[in-house]
């Protein structure tokens, strides 16, 4: 470990006032060293009390691989960066570089980050969450769980058990809070034409974590929010990171069972409601029924019922 990596573990361990002799001498370092160390700390985003006695730590919420991996697989592993076009393309690059999975990739921000049909997703550095985790199931595309809905599931259980707030599902894969958005979720899949199976699987992830209500551009203002808009947060993002990705593996590890899909449609907000979309460029209105154990979306019109199928079409409104 570096000398600011062992002044982090140690000032973190308790509340107290470090002096900058009691920190050198801990560390077996000068104090020229020790006071290296706190600024190369508060330029990565760390927070220090400066007081006439010493130092202070103050909650930070920087994303640290190492607050992240307790309960997550032993081989799982997680890359951080300050910045990314995208963490699906991350996932893709290094998935054709034939790097280990499972592998999560986290972005500070990103700066061409996107969710389905390519629309664009709003990324403010450090207020929010934008993470990607890189599958390879090798498996064939029927013997793979739906893990656009198991990720929901996981999303909504991390926040309620952290936060305490109950989320629901705008199908196939928003998550809404007090009926704004604030989590969106992409899967995307690669496959072996010539064996049928998937070789690897991608499941992005969008949270908005601490975005200020008013930060949000004009359009997104009444569409979307995020966890604490205009409050300190009460957890950290990697506090929630690990929630989130300990619920999805406990939930894949229960696979067969299907429990997820019964809380996934518990928590839709769609089911019983009118809604409206577009489908190969005919205009439908009905009443959302029933999400069949693929996931799709049964809905019933005067037509008939339409079952939607997960990146065909995009829901217009819902009354």
């Amino acid at each position: 470990m570096s000398t600011k990596e062992k002044l982090l573990a140690l000032v973190k361990a308790s509340p107290e006032i470090y002096s900058g002799e009691k920190l050198a001498q801990a560390l077996e370092v000068s104090r020229t060293a020790v006071w290296k160390a706190i600024r190369e700390l508060e330029k990565a985003g760390y927070r220090f009390e400066h007081t006439p006695s010493g130092y202070r730590y103050l909650p930070s919420d920087v994303l640290a691989a190492n607050e992240i991996a307790p309960g997550l697989p032993a081989d799982l592993a997680i890359e951080i960066k300050p910045s990314s076009e995208s963490t699906m393309k991350d996932a893709k690059l290094a998935f054709a570089a034939g790097e280990s999975t499972p592998r999560l990739l986290i972005a500070e921000t990103q700066n061409a980050g996107h969710g389905r049909f390519g629309r664009s997703f709003f990324s403010p550095k450090g207020q929010g969450i934008y993470m990607t985790l890189l599958l390879a199931p090798n498996k064939t595309f029927g013997e793979l769980p739906q893990y656009t809905l198991l990720a929901a599931v996981a999303v909504c259980r991390a926040i309620e058990a952290l936060a305490g707030e109950y989320c629901e599902i705008k199908w196939v894969n928003d998550i809404y809070l007090k009926g704004k958005k604030i989590v969106g979720i992409l899967s995307e899949a690669t496959s072996n034409f010539e064996s049928g199976t998937i070789t690897s699987v991608s499941i992005g992830m969008g949270i908005n974590f601490a975005i200020p209500q008013a930060s949000f551009p004009a359009e997104l203002q009444v569409k979307a929010t995020s966890l604490f808009p205009d409050s300190e947060p009460k957890i950290t993002r990697n506090q929630l990171i690990q929630k989130i990705w300990e619920e999805f593996f406990a939930l894949e590890a229960a696979l067969p069972d299907m429990g997820y899909l019964e809380e996934y449609r518990k928590r839709s907000f769609v089911l019983g409601k009118q809604v409206s979309f577009t489908l190969q460029k005919q205009h439908y209105q009905g009443i959302a029924q029933a999400i069949t154990d693929e996931g799709q979306l049964v809905v019933a019109t005067e037509s008939g019922p339409i079952t939607l199928h997960s990146g065909e079409i995009s829901l217009e409104s819902i009354e």
